[in-house]
């Protein structure tokens, strides 16, 4: 019996079909690179200091000393959420007194801003921040935001390749499009901060599933060779070249709400998407709609210029997986000895260090030195070579050795930018670029990696398993970024710190370039530590690192 790959095979690689299908859905992954990371934007923090109300009784030397100053970032600056007790301040002002000369401001009484802030606007016309005054009591809200998303990407991770099972690929990329772009519409008119954040968590769910189905409809459409190149190199820089487009949309629209909208409104372009793109004749197959899958093989035949044989689909000749006894693995099989349970932990803690690394970097270009939209640009061009640097180590340089080395030049340039000087910022913003390329490059290879670890019974177990301890660190990201109002370096010293612990711990995983990928638990038993020996005819090139689409189901930032 012939399998699929077989029977399509004279649809060739490349063909005009093929290449549609890649750029198609590879552009589709553009709305959530801006969207994924438009909180930077959104939630943005401008400089602030308490109002004093225009009705205070105070003369114009007392107003300007109202606000105390208080030593941030080495420098003198006025205090962001207290100023001195205006009461008293009226009457010093009323006696003629002056501050400093006549009264030591010092020994005053302070109180919070009981009259709201004042906000700079600079850089930010409005954001979430001076709508809401997310500021000195409230801050904590800013950094929830952001986790409430990821919260709503880990709930969509959980229920989008179940969705995409159930009701077909093509169709929960469309509607998960669809909710995207329209809970995201809905914000814009948001009336409080929890309504904002309400909608945020189910515009993260939409996010992750229609990201997590184009990537599983690209696989299942496009052959072997070209399916490498989709999962490492097309979808990843369709989603860089989203963020970049992020900070240009950002410089031209300074307020959130008509920002916010910007960046909604290219979600409608991908409509006329759903009369180009096919559903996936594998799932329709699986569904036993021969009927419909032959018809989408014909017109592919026919975009390719190529005469389909009479009878493509034999329903007596494809391989019917489902009707075969399988054993059923669950979870728990993740622990089931001694070798797994260990691969199991440390890929877990690998990908959760990851993902706050690249999450809390990317979070955090607004508190660099300089353009605060620049800043943001370099974060998201950098990622392009990440991407492709980690493509070229995973076809010819081992994993364990690519991955440490990756995550070593990441976590060591994060704990060096502690000891450049302040003058220097154009050094410490190059170090947290190079920092970034570095996990960015790590965050592209753990999936490869940790796919080909686990055997093919529970191996989309154990991606899962390990994608959602990246949601976890996802979550968590926001607060590293929030420990900078305490301490400016206190970030890139745990981030660092933890990236080379993560880079350490990589040394400890077992090689698996070169080596066959195991498809039984009791092939990672046979040898200690999961080493396996080469087959004599079955010698692995990385190309085929994605021979079954399988793996790449939970592949998803």
């Amino acid at each position: 019996m012939r399998d699929y790959e077989e029977v399509t095979a004279f649809l060739g690689e490349w063909g005009r079909f093929q290449r549609l299908v890649f750029f198609l859905l590879s552009a589709s992954i553009i709305p959530n690179g801006f969207n994924g990371l438009s909180i930077v934007f959104l939630a943005g923090t401008p400089e602030h200091r308490c109002a004093v109300p225009r009705g205070a009784n105070l003369s114009g030397e007392w107003r300007n000393a109202s606000i105390p100053l208080e030593l941030r970032g080495g420098r003198e600056e006025p205090s962001r959420c207290r100023r001195y007790r205006l009461a008293a301040l009226a009457n010093f002002s009323a006696l003629g007194l002056r501050p400093g000369s006549d009264v030591e401001l010092g020994s005053l009484e302070q109180e919070p801003c009981l009259d709201g802030w004042e906000y700079s606007r600079d850089v930010y016309r409005s954001t979430i921040v001076t709508e809401w005054n997310l500021v000195c009591d409230n801050d904590w809200k800013g950094p929830l935001s952001t986790s409430l998303f990821f919260v709503g990407v880990l709930l969509g991770s959980f229920v989008s390749g179940q969705l995409s099972d159930k009701f077909g690929r093509k169709n929960v990329l469309f509607a998960t499009l669809a909710m995207q772009t329209g809970f995201s519409f809905i914000q814009v008119f948001s009336t409080s901060w929890e309504m904002f954040s309400v909608f945020f968590v189910l515009v993260g769910m939409g996010q992750i599933s229609n990201y997590v189905a184009a990537f599983v409809l690209g696989t299942e459409i496009l052959g072997k060779s070209i399916r490498v190149l989709f999962c490492t190199l097309g979808v990843c820089i369709f989603y860089a070249f989203g963020y970049m487009l992020l900070p240009l949309f950002a410089y031209f629209i300074r307020d959130w709400r008509m920002l916010l909208l910007a960046l909604t409104l290219p979600g409608l372009l991908c409509i006329p998407l759903w009369w180009v793109i096919p559903e996936s004749p594998r799932w329709l197959i699986s569904q036993g709609r021969f009927q419909e899958a032959e018809d989408i093989i014909r017109k592919a035949a026919k975009t390719n210029g190529i005469t389909a044989p009479d009878v493509i689909l034999d329903p007596s000749e494809l391989q019917d997986w489902n009707s075969q006894k399988q054993q059923t693995y669950t979870i728990l099989d993740l622990m089931k000895t001694r070798n797994i349970l260990t691969i199991t932990i440390m890929s877990v803690i690998l990908w959760m260090i990851i993902s706050v690394g690249y999450f809390g970097l990317s979070l955090d270009t607004p508190n660099l030195h300089g353009d605060v939209y620049v800043n943001c640009f370099l974060s998201a061009v950098i990622e392009v070579p990440a991407y492709i640097i980690s493509w070229l180590l995973l076809r010819n340089l081992p994993r364990r050795y690519s991955m440490a080395a990756a995550l070593f030049l990441g976590g060591c340039v994060l704990l060096f930018i502690q000891l450049v000087p302040s003058h220097i910022r154009a050094l410490s913003i190059l170090l947290v670029m190079l920092g970034k390329f570095g996990i960015t490059s790590a965050f592209s290879m753990v999936y490869v990696y940790t796919a080909e670890l686990y055997p093919t019974v529970v191996r989309n177990m154990g991606v899962g398993a390990s994608s959602m301890a990246s949601r976890l660190g996802s979550i968590l990201s926001p607060y590293f970024v929030y420990l900078g109002a305490y301490d400016r370096f206190l970030p890139y010293i745990l981030m660092g710190s933890l990236t080379v612990l993560s880079g350490i711990l990589t040394l400890f995983l077992p090689e698996s370039y070169g080596m066959p990928l195991p498809d039984t638990i009791e092939q990672m038993l046979l040898v200690k530590g999961l080493e396996y020996r080469p087959a004599s005819s079955s010698t692995r090139n990385s190309k085929e690192e994605e021979e079954n689409p399988e793996i790449l189901k939970s592949t998803a930032f």
